[in-house]
């Protein structure tokens, strides 16, 4: 059996990719989604999930003193670079949220008395929820590894998919170019770049265009709110022409949608404009996955 896998990336937040992630799980049948945005998760908040699976992700390491050993010799603090060394009551304190375990003050440690350690990072979970099942994660606040948790969290949605015999993943990307979005796309059969009418969306577009390019996988275009500046519109139109790339659909600005947001329910329960653009999308898209 094969899983396809469809990602819904956006250059930057607030472009609307979760709410269309969360029509399209109602739309689809047969389907398993997953929340890419590890760092601030939101699709939870539509889909309700019900966790059955908790999973713990130790994606670092620390350092850490034996002050059994520890003579106070100060080294360990001259030699670290990130700051994260402290004299505190005549003792040698790393301060675990700014330690990058960067390994310098074990070596440095003429006492061995320092070593690194792996430490928990975050969670993901396998989940039931109105549309099904889902994966998603939460990454404890002010670590770095956003990516290797992705990583797993898409790992496991595979093992759920085919436990299940599911024939559709749906990825709510991580926002931006980074290491979370590049996690959030690799694998995918398609995606889907959900833009705004605006300089600064734009510009996020041309971005995660070219991070989606250099991957080699087929995409396409939503510009939501696009009635709000139908000249960035335009340029979008005429950006996707020069990129031979499709739009393959527009979502009207609809007051709508912040209602549906505000009773955490889909915009597809609505009979509005938003929803009409979104399933027609919907159907666009399906034929992409041969559906």
């Amino acid at each position: 059996m094969i899983v396809k896998q469809l990602a819904i990336v956006s250059g930057k937040g607030g472009t609307g990719k979760t709410t269309l992630s969360a029509s399209f799980a109602y739309l689809a049948e047969n389907t398993l989604m997953v929340d890419c945005d590890v760092d601030a998760p939101n699709l939870h908040i539509i889909l309700k999930p019900k966790i059955i699976r908790t999973i713990e992700y130790f994606g670092s390491k620390k350092a850490f003193i034996d002050y059994d050993k520890c003579v106070n010799c100060g080294i360990c603090k001259s030699v670290c670079r990130f700051e994260a060394i402290d004299f505190v009551n005549n003792a040698y304190v790393i301060r675990d949220y700014a330690c990058e375990g960067c390994n310098a003050c074990t070596i440095a440690c003429p006492e061995g008395a320092i070593s690194l350690k792996s430490v928990l990072n975050g969670k993901y979970f396998e989940s039931i929820c109105e549309t099904g099942s889902m994966a998603h994660a939460l990454l404890n606040p002010g670590e770095e590894t956003s990516g290797g948790l992705i990583s797993e969290v898409r790992k496991l949605s595979l093992e759920i998919a085919y436990a299940k015999k599911l024939q559709l993943i749906i990825i709510d990307g991580a926002p931006g170019i980074g290491c979370p979005a590049t996690s959030s796309i690799v694998g995918a059969k398609y995606v889907i770049v959900v833009s705004e009418p605006t300089k600064s969306g734009f510009h996020d577009l041309e971005r995660i265009v070219k991070t989606i390019k250099h991957f080699k996988i087929p995409h396409g275009i939503v510009i939501n709110k696009f009635d709000i500046n139908q000249t960035q519109t335009n340029a979008i139109f005429e950006y996707a022409k020069g990129e031979n790339l499709e739009v393959i659909g527009a979502i009207p600005y609809d007051k709508t949608v912040e209602e549906a947001t505000r009773k955490a329910r889909p915009v597809i329960d609505y009979d509005c404009q938003a929803a009409l653009a979104i399933k027609n999308i919907w159907e666009q898209t399906k034929q992409k996955l041969n559906l």
